[in-house]
């Protein structure tokens, strides 16, 4: 199950996981700068909610997007897949579909490698977005896996993933990083739109240098 198409790092963004009134149309505005893949996760989100903010993303997009929750919806919407968590285990019944999965130590990595499309692991650095959730891995461990090939083109950092750290989850040998604090940081509080597509942009040069 390949999913890079080259050997360019891969950046992934996970929404902020509020529904708020412009959401749409400013991951429409993603999509436009470059976004190759959104994780939509909403937890707290109804299937209806979910539902209308697909209606609200471009139809031309919709093969980037991977749900996290609600996954009868791909029978709506024509979506690049699915990503297993704690909350939704299982894969759904649909054929041709993109599955990726959260993992949170080395052994789901390497006992999911072989079904699964691409794999998150987290945290690999000290998270932005939660308080006290800090890195699980030593620098140390994660080169040791590295050198077992445990950490490959498959497998894609997640916590504490900045511009300063993207280099290091290079070095490490992740085949791409997933951001959320990075990107979305105060966004709620100040609505400044301009900002937070400067941060994408700045995140998304730094991944393709690497």
């Amino acid at each position: 199950m390949p999913y890079l198409e080259d050997d360019t790092m891969r950046l992934i963004v996970i929404t902020n996981e509020t529904i708020f009134e412009e959401d749409g149309a400013l991951l429409n505005k993603l999509f436009a700068e470059g976004m190759h893949t959104l994780h939509i996760r909403k937890p707290f989100a109804t299937e209806a909610e979910v539902e209308s903010l697909l209606y609200r993303i471009d139809q031309r997009f919709h093969k980037q997007i991977v749900i996290h929750d609600y996954f009868n919806l791909l029978n709506t919407f024509s979506l690049k897949g699915v990503h297993l968590n704690r909350r939704n285990s299982f894969r759904p019944n649909i054929a041709n579909i993109s599955v990726s999965r959260s993992c949170h130590s080395f052994q789901c990595i390497e006992t999911s490698m072989n079904n699964h499309n691409y794999m998150f692991i987290s945290p690999i650095f000290d998270s932005i977005s939660k308080a006290g959730y800090n890195h699980a891995f030593t620098k140390e461990q994660l080169l040791d896996v590295k050198s077992k090939h445990l950490i490959n083109e498959k497998v894609m950092a997640l916590g504490g993933i900045n511009i300063k750290t993207i280099p290091l989850a290079f070095q490490y040998g992740f085949g791409g990083v997933a951001v959320l604090g990075s990107l979305w940081e105060n966004y709620l509080q100040n609505r400044n739109e301009t900002a937070l597509l400067q941060r994408f942009n700045d995140l998304q040069t730094v991944t393709e240098k690497q």
